[in-house]
């Protein structure tokens, strides 16, 4: 009988030191684990805090932004450009015309005008008809893509408002434009 309480003594022993130095090992870590922090500075988009929330949503709903300058100019361009002494619209002109004439076709009820441009060769009196012709030739196509003529006026400057300054084709060129301008 003394073996027995013995043996169950020992079994008992047995047991309880190894439950406790089960207990007392640190648990493997998981072979899969998922991030969930984010960096400091950054949403859980993982935009940076400084980005307006607003913003990014009016972004995913809306990739035209908003009916002003700005978001033409972000989303189409503001501006083609002329070749010398003509008002016929170049290929690179007429892809951006199509993209002007979608961001005015997303926006009914927005008015524009659309400004000719030349540069300083030629008198006065010359480049302001080529700055109509300029401006008439960018409303015939934009309405020719399905902008209604009423939102779309006119205006040349001739060579009287220069984009820059200098005397040689490279300057010559930026000037020689056709303008969108938000109302």
């Amino acid at each position: 009988m003394t073996s027995k309480r013995l043996g169950s003594k020992f079994a008992f022993i047995t047991i309880a030191t190894l439950l406790l130095a089960a207990c007392s090992q640190t648990p493997e870590p998981e072979t899969e684990t998922v991030d969930t922090e984010i960096d400091q500075g950054e949403t859980e988009s993982g935009r940076p805090d400084s980005v307006d929330q607003d913003q990014v949503i009016q972004d995913q709903v809306d990739p035209y932004g908003t009916a002003d300058q700005e978001s033409l100019t972000a989303y189409a361009g503001d501006r083609i450009f002329f070749d010398y002494d003509s008002s016929e619209l170049t290929a690179r002109s007429r892809d951006v015309l199509r993209k002007q004439a979608d961001w005015l076709n997303h926006f009914p009820r927005q008015r524009v005008t659309i400004e000719g441009h030349c540069d300083e060769r030629g008198t006065r009196e010359y480049n302001l008809a080529l700055g109509e012709r300029r401006a008439n030739a960018v409303k015939n196509y934009l309405v020719a893509l399905g902008v209604p003529s009423s939102r779309l006026g006119t205006i040349s400057y001739g060579k009287e408002r220069p984009a820059v300054v200098g005397n040689s084709e490279q300057y010559w060129r930026q000037n020689r434009r056709g303008v969108l301008v938000v109302e």
